[in-house]
């Protein structure tokens, strides 16, 4: 697959880049970022964090203002940033702004017109870990993290392939989206009526029945305007100890849903995950 660098920023030693490049999943033109550390930049291979964020972001948000950098240039991690949906002037899309182009919850998506392109899960899973292992001086070792959509897609894709990653962590999920109005939207729009079906990305649900556990830890602010209505970390932490599942759940006092959160936290969450990793 050819892919394309269109930036570069030296980082604490290391390389911020990001790069396009066509996606067969998706049937578009892609953009991630990755953020190769020290380490790699001299010859070694690296583990690699995948990260997903949330509704209306880019590959941007998490890079230029989380601060992950410097502590993953300290532990040797690469950091992959996707990007949130497929986009572009011939892909599917909505007005508002949790459903259609930022906004693709990481389905596989059943229903038309979403279904010609929104094929995020096995973009994540397949495609972009094909490419990344593929092109850059990475080992097999993976962990995969996210914020609110994106932390709903990082649970939910460990949970489903527990044999590929590490460790997994969120900062703000939404973690039973089958009751979660922002869920309900979107899984109407692209799986259909079958609730069944929903099934399949709900991190609760998928824990609740789980046979492999991946270590898990949940990053919350208790003043998040979202955690009543949308993202319900209590049906997580229910669903874990109905099945003795290995969860982290840190609820933290006047913290909101903003980037301001992950930059007080993501230091404890990437040694959370080189703890795993090394």
């Amino acid at each position: 697959m050819t892919i394309e660098n269109i930036a570069s920023n030296k980082s604490f030693g290391g390389w911020h880049k990001q790069y396009c490049h066509h996606s067969q999943a998706l049937n578009c033109e892609m953009r991630f970022a990755i953020y190769l550390p020290p380490q790699a930049v001299n010859g070694k291979k690296v583990p690699v964090l995948y990260w997903l964020s949330g509704l209306t972001c880019t590959d941007e948000n998490f890079m230029q203002k989380s601060g992950a950098q410097r502590i993953a240039a300290e532990l040797g991690i690469a950091i992959v940033a996707a990007d949130t949906s497929p986009r572009g002037p011939g892909v599917a899309d909505d007005e508002t702004y949790d459903l259609g182009q930022g906004a693709s919850f990481y389905v596989n998506a059943t229903q038309a017109p979403w279904n010609r392109h929104y094929q995020m899960y096995d973009y994540i899973v397949h495609e972009l870990t094909g490419l990344i292992e593929s092109t850059f001086p990475v080992s097999g070792k993976r962990a995969i993290a996210g914020h609110s959509m994106g932390g709903h897609g990082a649970l939910m894709i460990a949970l489903r392939n527990p044999e590929q990653y590490r460790s997994v962590s969120a900062f703000s999920p939404i973690s039973n989206p089958l009751n979660s109005p922002w869920g309900q939207k979107a899984f109407r729009a692209y799986l259909g009526e079958d609730r069944a079906a929903w099934r399949d990305y709900d991190a609760s649900a998928l824990m609740r029945s789980a046979t492999q556990f991946v270590p898990t830890r949940v990053d919350q602010g208790a003043d998040d305007e979202f955690l009543n209505e949308q993202l319900k970390p209590e049906s997580l932490q229910a669903s874990a100890a109905s099945n003795g599942y290995s969860l982290e759940l840190n609820i933290h006092e006047g913290y909101d849903h903003s980037y301001y959160f992950i930059s007080s936290f993501i230091e404890q969450q990437l040694r959370f995950h080189a703890a795993h990793l090394q």
